[in-house]
């Protein structure tokens, strides 16, 4: 942070992690008291560091193995790290964690001693496999209800229960059945199950990127998009929710918790925007909505575009690529309403004077840019994901190196490994129940049936099946971090599109955006509750304002299905060109009728006309964007004038006032 801005209501460092545990469970870890408990967990945490990036470069071990050593080290950490219930000791493991840390590695252990009777029994399990089997499911739920909560715990375990009672559901979800042992054992012999596709990318592309951000934040980098974004747009109208829109997009991108974004980036920008004069509710808002958007954003869209690149078949520089157009409509959709409260209240920026030089920003801390450029090169030249992130975290440390403000030393290195594997520790846990509900879903065909029953309740018209897929994708996302919602909502609801005849890239793209909405929308907007718990708003009208902010994220989608050159898809550059020039004016024209202003105040019939207009924008054709470009007009025009007609009231009453 700049030692010119310091609000005077900015949260402690103690504030922000009792405020982090709120609202993020992974954050609820004990902190030890006593020095060989420390050193154990430091022990596991930097090994699994060390061997993922030692595998990055020698590659990984046999997929099954990776996956079981990856997961069951992970559950070490979280029986010693997690407390069991919110009375259990907060500053030191119970014998019973112990415990099951200890079964925790036999499970890996099993695997390992008799991996080849494992693949040559497939099918036909022994009673061991039977018994290991079940104890991993246990164990995951287990885990997993400490670190995530109940939410996906009892998720996971309506899946189990689904495959086990199937012969007794209603028709439309009824199958054969499963017994115990069948479902346990795919769930833990095979790579379908709880080792299947959402823990093999936690393995791989994750946590690499995780550890990335780790030693990014060790360096500094965070103060540098908070003291950038200062220098750039901190004396404009409104200046500090749009310092707060920036540099969460910047931190977004690369961090894959949105609630962790905005505690951190929140705890310095919240203060400000209330300082500046936007209220409580909206400042809180303001922060989620561009913390969430974060997740949408390139280059690495929290790990996400990897993911999807791995799940399409799709080189990882297209999806990023095609992800820029609508990332950026998403942020100027959130700038222009941002913008025009400022301009509707007549709030200001902050001095000059108590903002950072953009110079000397850059020559403290310009440097730790580089470990991005080489990042965004490797991804670009064609390396993988893995190799290049590793590559990334090497020339991260030699970097910082070159100030010594952001160098690190020895201590350093393993404060950063450690807090890497810590921060990974939620989304793996999420991912293995992840791949639980999947697991299920594909043994009993439920993802089939969740097609058919959005299909049936479209009618055959693409505008109803795609609302019906967000709405789905939506509840699928609630509670759920980047990823995990992603692996979901591209298993679940994807496939209706994808029946419907939209291409499989757009179809991902669209339950990827409301799936990570589902952060904003009310009942469980855990971002948009974290940003009331740091500006003392209330949580459900917060929520409600940050889904107005991020009102071009739920136009954007309809936008690049209708018109899928917004994707850069197959598309010329004039179409491209033209399909962004009307998406942006459309997005302009939403915010200008969701906050009621443009030049002055709208009247309700004018918001109407100005959101109609954003509407038929979207709509792809010559008709439908002149209808649009038309309204627009209406509402510039009746805006123009009644800003001429109030500047000469005003002048009159001053010249009568004397």
């Amino acid at each position: 942070m700049s030692e010119a801005v310091k609000p005077v209501e900015e949260l402690s460092v103690e504030e922000q992690k009792k405020l982090l545990e709120k609202f993020d469970t992974e954050s609820r870890f004990r902190h030890f008291n006593i020095p060989w408990m420390v050193r154990l967990v430091t022990f596991f945490a930097v090994g699994l560091a060390l061997f993922h990036l030692y595998t990055s470069f020698a590659g990984p071990l046999v997929t099954l193995k990776h996956r079981a050593l990856h997961t069951g080290v992970i559950l070490v950490l979280v029986f010693l790290l997690y407390p069991s219930r919110k009375k259990a000791p907060q500053n030191r493991a119970s014998v019973i964690d112990f415990m099951l840390a200890v079964l925790a590695l036999s499970t890996i252990a099993y695997i390992f001693i008799d991996y080849m009777g494992i693949v040559n029994r497939m099918g036909l399990p022994s009673t061991t496999d039977i018994v290991f089997s079940l104890l991993m499911v246990i164990l995951v739920l287990e885990g997993g209800r400490r670190v995530v909560g109940m939410g996906l715990t009892i998720l996971s375990s309506l899946f189990l229960l689904y495959a086990y009672f199937g012969p007794y559901l209603p028709r439309i979800i009824a199958h054969r059945g499963y017994s115990i042992e069948d479902i346990a054992t795919y769930m833990y012999t095979t790579t379908e199950g709880i080792f299947g596709t959402a823990i093999g990318v936690s393995a791989t592309f994750i946590f690499l990127f995780v550890l990335f951000g780790s030693f990014l934040n060790r360096t500094g980098l965070g103060q540098l998009f908070n003291d950038s974004a200062l220098a750039i747009s901190g004396h404009t109208a409104g200046g500090p929710a749009k310092v707060a829109v920036l540099s969460s997009g910047f931190l977004g991108s690369i961090n894959g918790s949105a609630i962790a974004n905005v505690v951190t980036t929140g705890s310095f920008t919240i203060p400000l925007m209330k300082r500046t004069g936007y209220s409580k509710d909206f400042s809180g808002a303001v922060e989620a909505a561009a913390s969430v958007g974060g997740q949408i954003l390139p280059p690495v869209m929290g790990a996400t575009a990897f993911i999807m690149a791995e799940t399409l078949g799709m080189p990882y520089k297209d999806i990023a690529i095609a992800a820029i157009l609508p990332g950026i409509l998403y942020y100027m959709g959130v700038i222009t309403v941002v913008h025009l409260r400022a301009k509707k209240r007549g709030l200001k920026g902050l001095s000059r004077k108590e903002l950072p030089n953009i110079l000397d920003v850059l020559k403290e801390r310009g440097h730790l840019l580089i470990p991005l450029v080489v990042l965004i090169y490797m991804l670009f030249g064609g390396f993988t994901p893995i190799y290049a992130a590793a590559w990334a975290i090497i020339s991260t440390v030699v970097v910082a190196m070159l100030r010594k403000k952001t160098r690190l030393n020895l201590k350093g290195i393993i404060q950063a490994l450690e807090d890497g594997t810590r921060s990974a520790v939620g989304v793996a846990m999420a991912c293995a129940m992840v791949g639980i509900i999947v697991g299920v879903a594909s043994l009993t065909g439920f993802g089939l049936k969740m097609t058919t029953a959005i299909l049936v309740l479209g009618q055959d018209t693409l505008i109803l099946t795609l609302f019906f897929t967000m709405i789905a994708s939506i509840i699928l996302g609630m509670g759920l971090p980047s990823i995990p919602t992603y692996i979901i909502t591209s298993s679940m609801a994807a496939p209706a599109l994808v029946q419907f005849g939209i291409e499989p890239f757009v179809s991902h793209m669209f339950v990827f955006y409301f799936g990570i909405l589902a952060n904003l929308t009310p009942p469980v907007a855990l971002a948009a509750f974290a940003g009331a718990g740091i500006s003392g708003g209330n949580p459900n009208r917060t929520g409600f304002i940050s889904l107005k902010l991020a009102a071009a994220g739920v136009l954007v989608p309809y936008i690049f299905v209708y018109s899928p050159e917004l994707l850069m898809q197959n598309a010329s550059a004039g179409e491209i060109i033209w399909i962004a020039t009307t998406a942006a004016i459309g997005v302009i024209a939403l915010g200008s009728g969701l906050e009621g202003y443009l030049f002055t105040d709208m009247a309700w019939p004018i918001r109407i006309i100005s959101m109609a207009s954003a509407i038929t924008l979207v709509i792809p054709g010559t008709i439908t964007d002149a209808i649009g470009i038309g309204l627009l007009s209406v509402v510039l025009i009746i805006q123009f004038l009644a800003k001429k007609r109030n500047k000469n009231s005003y002048e009159h009453e001053k010249i009568v006032n004397g």
